[in-house]
C-alpha cells in the first residue's frame, strides 16, 4: 500500500485492512510480513479501544 508508517488514528487505512465484518484480513490476502502485519493487529486494537473503530460492523 506505500505507506511508511501505521498510527491507530489514521482509520482510513486501518478501514482497508479489515473485512466488512470488522475482522483483519490475512497476511495472504493484505500482502503484509509479519512484523507489519502485527502492527496492523495493535493499531486496529487501540483504535477500536478509542473508539475509533468499531468492533463489528
Amino acid at each position: 500500500m506505500g505507506i511508511e508508517e501505521l498510527d491507530y488514528k489514521d482509520t482510513q487505512n486501518l478501514v482497508k485492512l479489515t473485512t466488512n465484518q470488522g475482522k483483519l484480513f490475512s497476511r495472504k490476502r493484505s500482502g503484509n510480513c509479519a512484523h507489519h502485519q502485527h502492527s496492523v493487529k495493535l493499531s486496529v486494537k487501540r483504535a477500536r479501544f478509542m473508539a475509533l473503530l468499531p468492533y463489528v460492523a
